[in-house]
């Protein structure tokens, strides 16, 4: 696998997928979790069928050592070894794809150099960075109670704050799975059952830790400046992250736009792969 040195000498380790020789520019994509392996996005549907697809793993994560501070978990500092990975690849701009969590590392990097990029794509990303939580998740949730999952998830989503230890919690998390698809089919089931043992808990905690509501609101300010067009892609079954968080995001940028999709959850690319990834790519060709 690929590495390359941030900027405290850290080793960082990348894939890439996709055809070398693709005349489209690569588009890098960011996990989220936060502190999950980023093998969990595939090949995001197909994308890496045209073009290559580069996808590191954080600090924590897959081949990418811990880190020695832990304050280098927080998504602004995932920010910095961003624009590492971009020096050693060469790119003077590229297109950005973040997922979840990531859209937080995304936001951060967008606002301190808003120049670097052509385009970003924000898959199903929360809203704690613009101050606010919709509860459009849990009506989405509570509104699938007819499904024969749903009672078991609803008990393993209560006691997942009082989990005690590692082994408990990936237990309820794949209890709790259903929630996050469109449907609990065959591709569904598989995708979910990685879940427990690709998540990092030192690199969960520390995502949010030291970022102050000063931090916060200086990334907000610098998404007012960023040009470039943004997709924002919502699922109108994501009982994680829910729509109306995607909408908050949208707003935080001057030229941004949601693509809400039917039926789709919080990993689109999984529930309907011949609709998300032409979504992505029609966005990415645009004039």
């Amino acid at each position: 696998m690929p590495h390359f040195r941030t900027y405290d000498d850290a080793e960082l380790h990348y894939r890439v997928q996709g055809p070398a020789d693709s005349p489209l520019p690569p588009l890098v994509c960011l996990a989220g979790g936060p502190g999950r392996d980023a093998a969990y996005l595939g090949d995001l549907g197909g994308l890496a069928a045209h073009r290559q697809l580069i996808v590191p793993d954080s600090r924590g994560t897959g081949d990418s050592p811990t880190a020695d501070d832990p304050a280098r978990y927080a998504f602004p500092q995932l920010a910095e070894d961003l624009e590492a990975l971009r020096a050693h690849l060469g790119l003077e701009r590229f297109a950005l794809l973040a997922h979840d969590a990531g859209a937080a590392v995304a936001q951060a990097y967008a606002a301190g150099r808003p120049e670097r990029l052509t385009r970003l794509v924000l898959v199903c990303p929360g809203s704690r960075l613009q101050g606010e939580l919709p509860d459009d998740a849990r009506e989405i949730f509570e509104a699938r109670a007819h499904e024969e999952w749903w009672p078991d998830a609803s008990v393993a989503v209560q006691r997942l704050a009082d989990a005690a230890g590692m082994g408990e919690v990936r237990e309820l998390l794949l209890a709790a799975a259903p929630l996050a698809y469109g449907r609990w089919d065959a591709p569904q089931r598989a995708h979910a059952a990685t879940e427990g043992e690709q998540l990092g808990p030192v690199p969960r905690a520390g995502f949010w830790q030291g970022v102050d509501e000063q931090t916060r609101l200086a990334v907000l300010a610098g998404l007012r400046e960023v040009t470039c067009p943004v997709l924002v892609v919502t699922g109108d079954r994501d009982a994680v992250s829910g729509m109306r968080a995607g909408e908050l995001v949208a707003a935080s940028f001057p030229d941004a736009r949601v693509r809400p999709l039917h039926e789709v959850g919080h990993y689109p690319w999984v529930d309907e792969p011949e609709l998300f990834a032409p979504v992505v790519e029609e966005f990415l060709r645009a004039a």
